[in-house]
């Protein structure tokens, strides 16, 4: 039988900001290693010019980021045991956290063809 998708019942708006926050994780910019092993900390967010923002080569429109923002969103998956959270000046994304299946990452990181 395959895992459940979404074991954690996360909402949409929650597993949005968790997919942003693992694409972050894998990019220099934006995070670094943590203090304990597998932890990632996210260091900075993207801002937005216009109605997008840029993640490596990935374009994310602004309206799927908006729980970047808000504290709420952040709460809740530091109570899932995905992240640890000092909002809004940076997260720690966990192992758990960054092998969590969102099912989201290409309805909302877009890759311009070829990538």
């Amino acid at each position: 039988m395959p895992p459940k998708k979404n074991p954690l019942g996360l909402n949409p708006l929650q597993l949005k900001t968790l997919t942003l926050l693992q694409a972050l994780a894998r990019l220099e910019d934006y995070s670094r290693d943590g203090d304990i092993e597998g932890h990632r900390v996210i260091t900075s967010l993207p801002h937005a010019h216009g109605d997008h923002f840029h993640l490596g080569d990935a374009v994310v429109s602004a309206a799927d980021a908006t729980g970047l923002n808000n504290p709420a969103v952040w709460t809740v998956l530091e109570r899932k045991g995905l992240v640890k959270t000092n909002f809004p000046d940076s997260a720690t994304i966990l192992p758990e956290g960054i092998a969590y299946d969102t099912g989201m990452t290409d309805e909302i990181l877009h890759h311009h063809a070829g990538h």
